[in-house]
C-alpha cells in the first residue's frame, strides 16, 4: 500500500524552483517546439495546460496572445508560476486531473486546445489526462501532447553504451512511471481523439528525446 504522507512529499518536492524552463536546455528548446505547432492550429484563442509546473510555457503562450488556464497539482509549482508568469492573458490553479477538475473547468470555460508537456510519463493512470483533456474540448479541438520518446532502437543503444540501468533509475522518489513508443501513445488517445500527426524533437533519427502527438477530439 503506498504511503500517502510520501506521495505529498514527492508532489511538492518534484521539479525546480526556478522560473524558467523545466529540464534547462531541452525544457526550452521542447516549449519552443510546441508553441511553434500551435501556432499552426488554426482558430485557437483559449488554451488549457494540463501539468503546467512553474507556468513557463503558460507564460510563453500568454506572451504570444493565447488565453492560458494551467493547472498543476503541486501547490509549490503553482506558487512559482502565479509570481512569475500570471498576467491578464494567463492564469493557474491547483487541480488533480479527473472528473471534478474537467467539470469545475468546463463550467467556467472550453478551451481550443489542451496541452501537456512531460506529465503523462509521471501518471499511474495516464487514461486520466486524456479523459480530461478530452472533457474540456469542443468537437475539433485540438490535443498536444508531449513525452519522452523511447523505441526499439534508442533503446538497444542505450543498452550497447551500458546506460540502461542508470536510464532507468528506481533510486529517487518520482520520476517516470510510464515508457512510451509511437504506437503506445497513439493507441492511448485513440478512443475520443483522432490522431494527425506525431512530430519528433532533439537528437538523431529514431535517437529523438521527445515526440510530440497532435490529435483532434472526435465529434
Amino acid at each position: 500500500m503506498t504511503d500517502r504522507s510520501d506521495e505529498s512529499r514527492v508532489l511538492q518536492s518534484w521539479g525546480e524552483d526556478g522560473s524558467g524552463p523545466m529540464n534547462g536546455a531541452v525544457g526550452h528548446g521542447v516549449a519552443h517546439a510546441v508553441l511553434e505547432l500551435i501556432r499552426t492550429r488554426p482558430g485557437v484563442s483559449t488554451i488549457c495546460d494540463l501539468g503546467c509546473g512553474n507556468g513557463y510555457l503558460a507564460g510563453q503562450l500568454g506572451a504570444a496572445g493565447y488565453r492560458v488556464e494551467g493547472v498543476d497539482a503541486s501547490e509549490r509549482l503553482i506558487g512559482i508560476a502565479v509570481a512569475n508568469h500570471d498576467s491578464a492573458r494567463v492564469r493557474f490553479r491547483r487541480g488533480l486531473f479527473g472528473e471534478p477538475l474537467a467539470r469545475q473547468l468546463a463550467q467556467e470555460q472550453v478551451f481550443d486546445l489542451v496541452v501537456s508537456v512531460d506529465v503523462i510519463e509521471h501518471l499511474y493512470r495516464p487514461r486520466t489526462l486524456i479523459d480530461t483533456a478530452a472533457a474540456l474540448l469542443n468537437p475539433g479541438g485540438h490535443l498536444i501532447i508531449c513525452t519522452p520518446y523511447h523505441g526499439y532502437l534508442k533503446n538497444l543503444a542505450i543498452a550497447a553504451l551500458g546506460q540502461w540501468d542508470s536510464h532507468h533509475s528506481v533510486h529517487w522518489d518520482g520520476g517516470h512511471i510510464k515508457y512510451f513508443s509511437p504506437t503506445t501513445l497513439s493507441r492511448m488517445v485513440e478512443d475520443r481523439f483522432a490522431l494527425e500527426r506525431l512530430h519528433y524533437h532533439g537528437r538523431l533519427p529514431w535517437l529523438w528525446k521527445n515526440m510530440i502527438l497532435v490529435a483532434t477530439k472526435r465529434g
